[in-house]
């Protein structure tokens, strides 16, 4: 695994189940966009080409929003370093 980021450490406190529904919502944006997901994606077990699938991983409850951690504080940081690499959304 990879060196942990400061915009994105808040994963790790939590069930890497809800990195499954945050990409879930992805994959599904993506599909509205007309791109075709690999498949292998949809299941929560798979973690990508080089690391090992979860041989098991209990499902956690869906909240709103997935991470606690992603509030107008959360928004306004990603939006600014978005912004420094010049990327503007209209919010």
């Amino acid at each position: 695994m990879g060196e942990k980021h400061a915009t994105v450490n808040y994963v790790f406190d939590h069930s890497p189940y809800k990195l499954f529904q945050f990409h879930y919502l992805v994959l599904k944006e993506m599909e509205k966009r007309g791109y075709h997901p690999d498949q292998r994606w949809y299941d929560p077990c798979y973690r990508g080409k080089y690391c090992p699938n979860y041989q098991r991983l209990d499902s956690v409850e869906l909240t709103n929003p997935i991470y606690p951690e992603h509030n107008q504080k959360y928004l306004t940081v990603c939006l600014l370093n978005l912004q420094n690499k010049g990327i503007i959304l209209d919010m």
